[in-house]
């Protein structure tokens, strides 16, 4: 008995020859617009959608499968005779095959300067509609909306493979498929930040190896609408497969080395900064990172916001180091990293940082929260000084410096620099005098640490912190204020004549 397939595409790939399978398999081919000139053009056998329907096509196109005679031969069950008389007393033919995919939105809104006239033309209403239809009675109809599933559909109506496992899956594949295509329309036409109906979509980019843990099964998605400065859009040109904790630290130390102007190395462990270097050249940007802590760098990743150059790589090349980001890498650079075969190299275009994203999403239980990036910076012209001693210039720069490290770094946070290099991190502490022993600790050995400033992510609750740091030689303090014992804290600093700003501004990370 003959069947019937509809076939609908803007994507022509792979048509002609799915169709002449069709036909070889004893299908009447039905068909609209250029979808038929493209299989009539090939000597394939069609029949006119306007000839089933008996009705012209309309509006410029926008109306041509809109019809009862196309959706009541996609909709009635087989197993159902009422149904089934239906059709027969209607003149309809079943329709035993979908094949549509849909128009081009997602390629017409990301062209440069796209109106939203011309992209409102390329929202897709038939097509969506005849692949519901055919998805909802996929029992009966074959759902088709991936050009790659062409050849395997071929093959299993050849070999009369064609299972529900495989028809509920092309359905699935379907309500995905529209599913997302909506959801880039709302997201184009939404104005919200925060809508009551929060409409994500995210294509598959790799599978991964597993999760945080071995045991653990992981993927990995990107934007829909892929994001030119990020983690998803980095070019790989050397090493192994990336893995879920490789991915999660490249992107903190993405988002770290994008925020400084100077050459600057940033070393991440476990989405927290271990080392931070700002120079006149790469190099010794690096030198700096390193010397924050050379333990800790051991596996570490590094993301470096200027071409690599030969005699950074050389320096890098003697670590074990996880990763390596930068904008580019220099001919002689790549050839000394690349003589270790597992290190990851990755480039990322750093003119784009621009279309960084503004917004994050972060998951927990039964849902997600959804914030604005923290991208908040204060210089020095938004400090006020509340103690007695007042700051000097070079104490003003290592404290802007620190309020910039101290963001990225996970809470409780303090953090002891000066202005262009960390020497000693206290992060992810459940008290904050403890993460201010930590990165003191730390620091204290480290050469310019007489020129040491302390930076905190949140306010003092208790004046034991400055009190501590001043005990130890910190001659400045940078911290939010807005606790009810500020007035402690100053007073702490006060008697031991330190320096201490307020911004006003918490950055605590979690």
């Amino acid at each position: 008995m003959t069947k019937r397939a509809l076939l609908s595409v803007s994507d022509k790939q792979g048509l002609t020859e799915f169709a002449s399978g069709l036909v070889a398999l004893d299908y009447e081919l039905v068909s609209t617009g250029g979808t038929k000139k493209a299989l009539e053009a090939a000597g394939i056998p069609v029949i006119g959608i306007e000839t089933v329907t008996g009705f012209p096509e309309m509006l410029d196109g926008r109306v041509k499968t809109l019809h009862p005679k196309v959706h009541a031969g996609l909709l009635a069950r087989r197993d159902l005779p009422d149904h089934m008389a239906q059709l027969k007393a209607a003149g309809i033919t079943p329709i035993d095959m979908v094949v549509v995919n849909l128009y081009p939105f997602k390629a017409t809104i990301q062209q440069p300067d796209v109106t939203q006239a011309a992209a409102i033309e390329q929202i897709d209403i038939g097509g969506p509609s005849m692949l519901r239809s055919a998805a909802k009675n996929f029992a009966a109809v074959l759902p088709i909306v991936d050009p790659a599933d062409y050849q395997p559909i071929l093959t299993a109506l050849q070999t009369d493979a064609v299972t529900p496992t495989l028809r509920q899956r092309l359905a699935a594949k379907v309500f995905q498929h529209t599913a997302a295509y909506d959801a880039l329309i709302a997201q184009y036409l939404t104005t919200d930040e925060f809508p009551a109906k929060l409409t994500l979509t995210y294509d598959k980019k790799q599978a991964l190896r597993y999760g945080e843990n071995s045991h653990q099964q992981a993927a990995f998605y990107e934007n829909a609408l892929p994001t030119p400065f990020s983690i998803t859009a980095a070019h790989q040109l050397h090493g192994k497969e990336l893995s879920y904790n490789n991915i999660k630290d490249a992107d903190a130390a993405l988002r770290m080395v994008s925020e400084y102007q100077r050459p600057a190395v940033v070393a991440m462990k476990h989405m927290n900064p271990c080392g931070v270097g700002l120079g006149d050249t790469l190099e010794s940007a690096w030198d700096k990172a390193y010397a924050a802590d050379s333990i800790s760098i051991f596996g570490g990743i590094i993301a470096l916001n200027r071409p690599v150059d030969v005699a950074t790589a050389e320096k890098m090349h003697q670590l074990f180091l996880e990763i390596i980001i930068a904008p580019s890498f220099d001919d002689a650079a790549y050839a000394v990293l690349a003589e270790k075969k597992n290190l990851r190299l990755l480039t990322v275009d750093f003119d784009q940082a621009h279309t960084a994203d503004q917004f994050e999403t972060i998951s927990v239980g039964g849902g997600l929260l959804r914030q604005e990036v923290d991208q908040a910076f204060e210089q020095p012209a938004d400090f006020t000084v509340v103690t007695k001693q007042q700051p000097t210039p070079a104490q003003l720069a290592a404290l802007a410096f620190g309020q910039q490290v101290v963001k990225h770094i996970k809470s409780n946070a303090m953090v002891v620099t000066t202005a262009d290099r960390t020497l000693g991190v206290g992060s992810g502490q459940m008290n904050r005098i403890d993460s201010t022993k930590i990165a003191i600790e730390k620091a204290m050995s480290k050469s310019g640490y007489e020129n040491a400033i302390l930076a905190s992510d949140a306010f003092f609750p208790m004046d034991d912190c400055v009190a501590y740091a001043a005990q130890h030689g910190i001659r400045a303090i940078i911290q939010p204020g807005g606790s009810i014992k500020d007035q402690a804290s100053i007073a702490m600093a006060d008697r031991y004549g330190i320096a201490m700003v307020t911004t006003g501004v918490r950055h605590f990370r979690h």
